[in-house]
């Protein structure tokens, strides 16, 4: 305790992440702690409130931090300013009890509990063995899940009636994957070592067991007392999500109309595309229908994660050393295929804090065998490089100059996807998107984002579609509308922009944070080539961005233009 009486911010910060694993053993598998390997986490009331009490605690020793000699240097100002911020942030949303009806597709406890098993070491029998240790653990972990969700009940605080129907479809396909009464769980244990059989299988069936369980509980009380109500959560709600996801209060009357201010600009854009695309095309969208039958492709499903990865192992090789500079093991990112069941969207793991897991990018095929290429370039310098990869990556690799709660814990999911949007928009300046097909592609995943603003605020706000807008024009926004819209204005398949939906309606606030993100980072850069003038070093900023770990928005622009 003296140690942390005495501490600095950073100090505090990291303490704060060892006291974290503590509670959260899915944090400490993702941050390579080996012994916590066989845990998972208290999901009920009670963990809720452990955690928040550790913020708390946390607070207190950060305001006694800031009062010792040093704590005033740019490197411990950084830290604290994050620390305070994101322990805030996090406070509001226990506060307003939001963890007593977290329903997902893609972001909940049970969710956060069968992907950790992805990232587990699986090398050795020991291995193993906390592998079957964590999988008995499972049952646990969804009781308490349901405990926390039976006392939202309660106090009247439900979920979406959308997200949860789509969350009982999961549970279902996780009860029995391929249809041969197996689950999940089951078919992760099966690759395990022999010696190991008996008690792995076991341990899979009482994780199947459980997930059936929970499925039934979800789908026979939980859904038709909650049917009916809203699937949007209000001004209120969506300011306090929109504070933990992005780290800032948004003015989002503002970020509203920037969304419908990209949109815009990126369909002018579009249209012109489109045309070198298939001249005479009626919308951008049915140049891309057609790359989907006659464009470039990648034919099944071993092949297109061989061909992501040399997608991603050209762009580090054209890159280091020209626009950025990177460590060896930096360069390292391992290409993976999604299990099946989860959402949609393709997604990164970040390397473990040591590196000895890589950093990983993951396709969920959805039963798909081919691949049109368009869709994927400029997804993967998003999720891989120059995107997550190389932020994520580079933030474990200096934790040491930072602390480990910037580099891992700390993220703000709009400064990253911001990023990673960024990154995306600097292959296209950097001349890697010349491909008319690989440039329209990337227009449209631009355009999604935009999209994401409009509907994310306009449906959970209720506000009106603007006079200028070729859809449905004075009309307010309803998730079907929002549905209809997004399905206009993009060239991804139904049940991707079904999926879609449901994450906006159950992480309010977050998919902002990508077009939003975008303008801080541009902002940001714009400031310091002001700053700097003709001697403006563009690899330099780009490491020495990279390299201070993460912000909110607001901070970030703050940060960013003063490098």
């Amino acid at each position: 305790m003296s140690e942390t009486n005495s501490a600095l911010p950073r100090q505090v910060a990291d303490a704060y992440v060892d006291e974290l694993i503590a509670l959260d053993p899915i944090t400490g598998t993702f941050l390579g702690v080996k012994e916590s390997s066989g845990r998972l986490p208290d999901t009920s009331p009670a963990g809720q409130e452990a955690l928040a009490e550790l913020a708390r605690t946390t607070l207190a020793r950060l305001e006694e931090a800031e009062r010792r000699p040093g704590a005033d240097s740019d490197i411990e100002r950084r830290c604290a300013r994050l620390l305070r911020e994101r322990l805030t942030a996090e406070l509001a949303v226990h506060d307003a009890d939001e963890g007593l009806r977290a329903v997902s597709n893609i972001h909940s406890p049970v969710h956060s509990v069968r992907e950790v098993f992805t990232i587990t070491p699986t090398e050795t029998d020991e291995d193993w063995a906390a592998v079957a240790e964590r999988l008995r653990a499972v049952p646990a972990a969804l009781r308490g899940y349901r405990e926390s969700l039976a006392l939202g009940l309660e106090r009247k605080l439900y979920a979406g009636p959308r997200p949860t129907r789509t969350f009982v479809e999961q549970l279902t396909e996780w009860s029995d994957t391929n249809g041969q009464g197996r689950g999940w769980f089951q078919d992760f244990a099966a690759a395990g070592p022999e010696s190991l059989r008996g008690e792995l299988d076991e341990a899979g069936r009482a994780a199947t067991a459980a997930i059936v369980e929970l499925r039934d509980w979800m789908r026979d009380v939980y859904a038709p007392t909650i049917e009916g109500t809203p699937d949007t959560v209000g001004r209120e709600r969506y300011a306090r999500f929109s504070r933990y996801f992005n780290g800032t209060d948004l003015d989002l009357d503002e970020a509203y109309a920037y969304g419908w201010s990209e949109f815009h600009r990126l369909l002018a854009e579009m249209k012109k595309e489109a045309e070198k695309v298939l001249p005479g095309a009626e919308t951008p969208w049915v140049a891309l229908a057609h790359l989907d039958t006659h464009g470039a492709h990648i034919e099944g499903v071993d092949e297109v994660r061989t061909w992501l990865q040399g997608l991603m192992d050209e762009a580090i090789d054209a890159l280091d050393g020209t626009h950025f500079e990177l460590a060896e093991r930096v360069r390292r990112v391992e290409s993976r295929i999604a299990p099946p069941g989860g959402a949609a969207a393709p997604y990164y793991t970040p390397p473990s804090a040591d590196f000895s897991r890589p950093g990983r990018t993951w396709l969920p095929t959805m039963g798909q065998t081919r691949f049109p290429a368009y869709d994927l370039v400029s997804t993967w310098y998003h999720e891989g490089v120059p995107g997550h990869h190389l932020q994520l990556a580079q933030w474990a690799h200096v934790a040491e100059n930072l602390s480990r709660y910037q580099a891992t814990v700390g993220i703000v999911s709009a400064n990253a996807e911001g990023w990673a949007l960024y990154a995306e928009r600097l292959m296209d300046e950097l001349g890697f998107l010349t491909d008319p097909e690989r440039r329209l592609g990337y227009l449209d995943a631009q355009m999604m984002r935009a999209v994401r603003v409009i509907i994310d605020i306009g449906m959970h706000l209720e506000l009106d579609i603007p006079a200028d807008s070729p859809f449905h024009p004075g009309e307010r926004w309803t998730p079907e509308l929002a549905e209809e819209f997004f399905g206009a204005h993009s060239s991804r398949p139904r049940d991707f922009v079904a999926s879609e939906l449901i994450r906006y309606l159950s992480m309010p606030g977050q998919a902002i944070g990508y077009k939003l993100g975008e303008r801080a980072w541009l902002l940001g850069r714009e400031n310091a080539r002001k700053r700097h003038g003709d001697a403006f070093d563009a690899k330099a900023w780009h490491m020495a961005a990279l390299s201070q770990g993460s912000l909110g928005l607001d901070d970030l622009v703050d940060e960013l233009s003063q490098l």
